[in-house]
């Protein structure tokens, strides 16, 4: 099975016409290759995360759209949230159970946005009793 890469074409030129606030395209991360992105995002105002920067990097497989991309924080500043772990893992339905052909990266970056934008503590996920997936 081969990449979609229109769809990845569409989805990158989305991304960078019209990013979710907060979000931008890394470019030097897509000059390479189509299947990974990283996207800077900063932390939305009134929220626990204002004024901070964060990274996320997007890996698509052979199988997207019909598969989520995978997708976690990176970088050294990995926010401390009970759905994110401290490796950048990222606890969200729609990158699990929940995805759908239908979604885009602009959909997953809203979820991601919605799930900080929510929290209330800065708490980390504990590995022994882990939470429910985030769910939007």
């Amino acid at each position: 099975v081969k990449v979609d890469i229109k769809r990845l074409q569409k989805e990158l030129l989305a991304l960078q016409n019209d990013p979710p606030p907060g979000m931008t395209l890394n470019e030097k991360s897509v000059q390479n290759t189509i299947t990974q992105w990283i996207v800077d995002m900063e932390g939305a105002p009134g929220t626990l995360y204002e004024g901070e920067k964060f990274q996320l990097l997007f890996k698509f497989s052979s199988r997207y759209p019909f598969d989520s991309p995978q997708v976690m924080f990176t970088g050294e500043n990995i926010p401390v949230h009970p759905h994110v772990y401290s490796n950048g893992h990222i606890c969200l339905s729609i990158l699990t159970e929940d995805w759908s052909p239908a979604l885009s990266v602009q959909s997953v970056c809203l979820s991601i946005i919605s799930m900080l934008s929510s929290c209330k503590e800065k708490v980390r996920m504990n590995k022994s009793t882990p939470t429910l997936p985030f769910r939007i």
